[in-house]
């Protein structure tokens, strides 16, 4: 048994090295939802957008009818793809089917796909994989397992359908497992599957089922904590929620850059790059990735100042990158009040400084190891500094190099 157990982890661990390098992902939810935006029968409807069909307990008949409006010819994969690299992104997930069961790829299982139910009649999930493929960026699909608001079998809708006639293990196996067979064979390679609500599902053999099935058609694509019944490969967290703590296992955290994940027309409360910036620092201090999410619009753009946003993301990575990419959880304790966060690769600690000491002094507190070396990470300037037991006395300048986050380098022995 111990053998087996071994084997499992080395295969996971074999699994999961890219994604514990990147760090930093795009995730895409897109649908029919992007085209009322929000808005049903002259009504802003509460909530997030790719939820309105279950908030305003909209009929199946009703909603299909949006099908025939999905035209978005301003989608470009490529441009897609651009955006993700330029804001320093290593790996995108994107919504294959969300909870209203629309399809957003070609399927043989059902007519209410992209390809057949649509004027835009292309699949847009192939043209995003060819991209992918050819910029070396990882693809990911987000696939909702459990609700289904539009097959009859499926849960989460009781307005058209008596949840006492569904027969949930025929949707499961006559539709699920043959529709993820069809994404990990006719979109290879699949990066992750995105899997949503797990904990819904009625027994942790569907589960454990649906994780076989996986590991026989694609053995290296990676399966989010989501699946249900401790079947993933690592721990999602609740939307938007950071851990308080550090953790020691591996995990993602998926984050709106708005209050949305599908599109909404009057949603304009965009964090700042500066915040983004932040969280993506707090994220890998703790050990975890952060998945960021973009709605685009019905017309299939990303929205411009969500694109704005993810730009200037972007340049800070570019000088910044190596405190994130492959850096690890802060060896350091690190006071929630402190004005700086750390995250770590062998050898060194990236002090992330980001509340400025505007006194010329900034103490760095619970380092164990011998400081060697500081400096700051953009430009390479050696700081003096002065080591006393495990606190760290750093001269800085009196003004913040990086008003968002000036990185400083120890290196420790």
């Amino acid at each position: 048994m111990g053998v087996v157990v071994e084997l499992r982890e080395e295969e996971k661990d074999k699994r999961l090295a890219w994604w514990r390098k990147a760090r930093f992902g795009m995730f895409i939810h897109w649908g029919l939802y992007a085209i009322p935006a929000g808005v049903w029968n002259g009504k802003r409807i509460p909530g997030i957008g790719e939820w309105i069909m279950f908030r305003a307990k909209i009929p199946v008949k009703e909603y299909e009818k949006l099908t025939k409006l999905f035209n978005p010819e301003k989608f470009n994969a490529k441009e897609w793809v651009r955006i993700a690299k330029e804001a320093g992104m290593k790996y995108m997930v994107i919504t294959a089917k969300h909870h209203d069961g629309f399809c957003l790829f070609d399927t043989k299982y059902t007519d209410y796909n992209v390809v057949k139910a649509t004027p835009f009649g292309r699949d847009p999930l192939k043209e995003l994989s060819e991209a992918c493929k050819e910029e070396g960026m990882k693809l990911g699909f987000y696939y909702s397992h459990v609700l289904d608001w539009h097959h009859p079998d499926g849960m989460g809708n009781d307005w058209d359908y008596d949840p006492a006639k569904k027969d949930f293990i025929r949707y499961f196996r006559g539709y699920v497992e043959p529709q993820v067979e069809e994404l990990l064979t006719n979109y290879a390679p699949v990066a992750i599957l995105w899997f949503d609500i797990g904990n819904r599902l009625p027994n942790p053999e569907l589960a454990r089922e649906l994780r076989d099935l996986v590991r026989r058609i694609s053995p290296e694509t990676i399966i989010n904590g989501r699946i249900g019944h401790g079947m993933g490969d690592y721990r999602e967290m609740g939307d938007n929620k950071i851990p308080e703590h550090k953790l020691e296992e591996d995990w993602e955290v998926p984050m709106t850059l708005n209050d949305t994940w599908g599109y909404k027309s009057y949603d304009h409360n965009w964090k700042t790059p500066g915040r983004v910036i932040q969280i993506l620092v707090e994220v890998v201090s703790k050990g975890g990735n952060l998945l960021l999410n973009v709605g685009p619009t019905a017309e299939g753009e990303i929205p411009e100042p969500a694109v704005k946003v993810l730009r200037e993301v972007g340049k800070w990575l570019k000088v910044n990158g190596e405190s994130i990419y492959g850096a690890g959880a802060s060896p350091i304790e690190v006071p929630p009040d402190a004005i700086y966060m750390c995250t770590a690769k062998p050898g060194k600690l990236f002090i992330h400084v980001i509340a400025w000491p505007w006194y010329g002094e900034l103490k760095v507190y619970d380092v164990r190891d011998k400081v060697k070396r500081a400096y700051l990470l953009a430009t390479g300037e050696e700081l003096k500094f002065k080591q006393e037991g495990t606190h760290v006395k750093i001269n800085v300048p009196r003004k913040a190099p990086d008003p968002i986050d000036t990185v400083i380098v120890l290196e420790v022995s």
